[in-house]
C-alpha cells in the first residue's frame, strides 16, 4: 500500500468524519454509529456548525478528493477512494435536503444510495396476490385470509425471549463456522416500544452491538430468524465488527468509525444483512430449523411449518410493494391512508402494521429500497462470483469478502 496515497486519503477522512458528526447535530437519525475519538463528537455538539458551512467544507473536500489519482491496481486504496467520494456526495445531498431542497423518491435514492430503484406497476402486485389463492384458503379478501392464516403463528409475549435467544444462538453458530469473529464480539438484546421499525442494531464499537426488538405489534414466528440474522449474525453486527477490525483498527481509517445512515453504505449494510439470512440458512434449512426448534419453543404446531414457509416465501415476492407505496406517498401522489391501504392490499400487512410502516416512510423516506433492492444487488453480485446456493462454502467466502470491504452499490453492478 503506497503510504503517500494513504496519507492523502487520511487527510480527507478526518474532516469528513467530523462533517458527518456535524450533520448529526441537524438530523437526529443521521449518525447511526460512532466510536471514534470522543472529543470529536463533543466538538460537534459544542460548535453546531451551520448547514451552509458544512456544505462549503464538504465541497472543498470533494474537490481535493477528486484531484487524488489512485491507480486501479491499488485495489484497496482505490475502493477507499471511491468510498469517500460516494459518502461525501451523499452527505452533500443530505445537507441540501435539510436546507430545504425537495427531491423526488427516485432522485433521493440516487443521491443517497448510489442506485436507481426499479419501478413496478400496480398490475404486477395484483397478479402476485391473486396467485396466493391456492396457498391460503378461507373467506374474505386475500389480504384478510393471509392475515387470519398468519395469526396462527404469533409468538406470545412470554415466549418471545426464549425464541429469539434460540434463533440468535443458531445464527451465531452458523456464522462462526465460516467467519472468524473477533474474540471479544458481543451484543445486548432489548425489547422496546413505540418505534417505526421492527428491529434495530445500534453498533457501539469495540465489537459490541445493542440489538433492539420492537414489541408494539404481534411478532410472527418467521421474524425470529429474520431479525436474528439481519441485526446480528451474519448481518449488521458482523458487518460492523469486520469493518472496524479491518479498517478502523488495522489501518486507522477513521471514516469507518462513523456510519451516516442516509448514505451509500446503507444499501450494502441492509442488502448484505437480508442476504445473510439466505447465506446462513440455504434451501430448506431454515424451515427445518424452525420446525424442529422454534415452533416447539413458541408452542406452535410444527406440522404447519412447511406450508407456512411456502406462504412466507411467496409473500416475500411482494416486498417491492412497500417501495411503490413509499414512492407514491413521498411524491405526494397518494395520501397516508391510501399508502396504508396499498400496503394492506399488496404487501399483505395488517392495517396496524401498515400504519406503522407509513411512520417509517415519514422518518426514513427512500431508505426502504435498501432492504429489497439491496438484497437483489448483493445476491446477484455474489452469485456472479460463484457463490450460489449449491456452493455454500463459496457463497460464505464471497459474502465475507463483501462485508469486509469498502465496496459500495455502484461497485456491485
Amino acid at each position: 500500500m503506497p503510504q503517500h496515497l494513504n496519507k492523502e486519503l487520511n487527510s480527507i477522512a478526518e474532516p469528513y468524519t467530523k462533517l458527518v458528526l456535524a450533520v448529526g447535530q441537524h438530523d437526529a437519525d443521521y449518525v447511526d454509529a460512532y466510536y471514534g475519538p470522543k472529543e470529536w463528537s463533543e466538538e460537534a455538539k459544542t460548535e453546531k456548525k451551520p448547514l451552509s458551512a458544512i456544505k462549503q467544507e464538504a465541497l472543498m473536500l470533494k474537490t481535493r478528493l477528486d484531484e487524488i489519482d489512485i491507480p486501479r491496481n491499488e485495489n484497496i486504496l482505490h475502493l477507499r477512494h471511491q468510498y469517500l467520494q460516494k459518502q461525501i456526495t451523499s452527505l452533500l445531498s443530505r445537507v441540501e435536503a435539510l436546507s430545504g431542497k425537495k427531491l423526488s423518491f427516485d432522485e433521493e435514492a440516487k443521491a443517497y444510495y448510489d442506485v436507481e430503484p426499479p419501478y413496478f406497476p400496480e398490475e404486477h402486485f395484483q397478479k402476485l396476490v391473486g396467485e396466493l389463492t391456492s396457498l391460503v384458503s378461507g373467506n374474505g379478501s386475500i389480504p384478510e385470509r393471509v392475515e387470519t392464516y398468519r395469526r396462527q403463528f404469533i409468538i406470545t409475549p412470554d415466549k418471545i425471549d426464549k425464541v429469539f435467544s434460540a434463533a440468535i444462538y443458531e445464527c451465531r453458530q452458523r456464522t462462526k463456522n465460516y467467519i472468524d469473529l473477533p474474540e471479544n464480539e458481543t451484543f445486548r438484546l432489548e425489547y422496546v416500544h413505540n418505534k417505526s421499525w421492527s428491529g434495530y442494531n445500534w453498533y457501539k464499537g469495540n465489537n459490541e452491538s445493542l440489538i433492539q426488538i420492537n414489541t408494539d405489534l404481534p411478532i410472527f414466528l418467521e421474524r425470529a430468524i429474520d431479525l436474528a440474522a439481519h441485526e446480528g449474525y451474519p448481518g449488521h453486527h458482523v458487518y460492523n465488527c469486520l469493518l472496524e477490525t479491518a479498517f478502523a483498527r488495522k489501518f486507522g481509517w477513521v471514516e469507518f468509525t462513523v456510519y451516516p445512515l442516509f448514505s451509500s453504505q446503507s444499501l450494502i449494510a441492509e442488502g448484505t444483512a437480508n442476504f445473510g439470512i439466505e447465506v446462513a440458512f440455504p434451501g430448506k434449512e431454515r424451515m427445518e430449523f424452525e420446525r424442529s426448534m422454534l415452533f416447539p419453543l413458541a408452542g406452535l404446531d410444527k406440522d404447519q411449518a412447511e406450508n407456512y414457509s411456502k406462504v412466507q416465501a411467496f409473500a416475500a415476492k411482494l416486498s417491492y410493494a412497500g417501495n411503490e407505496a413509499a414512492r407514491r406517498y413521498l411524491n405526494a401522489e397518494i395520501s397516508r391512508e391510501d399508502a396504508a391501504q396499498w400496503l394492506v392490499n399488496y404487501a399483505l400487512m395488517s392495517p396496524e402494521r401498515a400504519q406503522q410502516r407509513t411512520r417509517f416512510f415519514d422518518q426514513y423516506r427512500s431508505y426502504v429500497i435498501n432492504y429489497n433492492f439491496g438484497l437483489d444487488l448483493v445476491r446477484h453480485y455474489i452469485e456472479r462470483r460463484g457463490g450460489t446456493e449449491d456452493k455454500p462454502g463459496k457463497r460464505w467466502e464471497e459474502f465475507t469478502k463483501l462485508i469486509s470491504s469498502p465496496r459500495l452499490p455502484s461497485g456491485l453492478l
